[in-house]
């Protein structure tokens, strides 16, 4: 059995409290309320301050493994990720839409503009 890690984190500053990680093999799901006991930096939270983002097993691990830090954006619930600049190693954390999302808008993009494009070159024919 494979499961997603949990995101636990502050519903005002979107701070990251507890990532559970993923898991596999002879795993158990845990609820919400077994991670609040199983978990001191949630036990100390009132539930009601925490917000919690389930991934599917697998999703965002690129993007886990090549940042320098993540966090949840409040206004929208989604993940979003600080990647290292090469050329910059004091540069501060810019927080940005996780890169597999933005690449897939690309190539989704990229895959419009060449349809596009054999439509123009074959006379609106495709």
């Amino acid at each position: 059995m494979n499961i997603g890690r949990k995101i636990y984190y502050d519903l005002l500053t979107g701070n990251v409290i507890v990532d559970t990680g993923e898991r596999s093999g002879a795993v158990i799901e845990t609820t919400t309320m077994q991670d609040f006991a199983s978990y001191a930096a949630l036990a100390e939270r009132t539930p009601s301050t925490v917000g919690v983002i389930e991934l599917e097993y697998g999703q965002y691990v690129e993007d886990f493994a090549e940042s320098n830090g993540y966090r949840v954006d409040v206004a929208t619930g989604a993940i979003i990720f600080s990647y290292p600049d090469p050329n910059e190693s004091d540069a501060p954390q810019v927080f940005t839409q996780p890169l597999t999302e933005r690449i897939a808008e690309q190539n989704a993009r990229l895959a419009d503009v060449e349809l596009a494009l054999i439509e123009i070159f074959s006379g609106g024919v495709a």
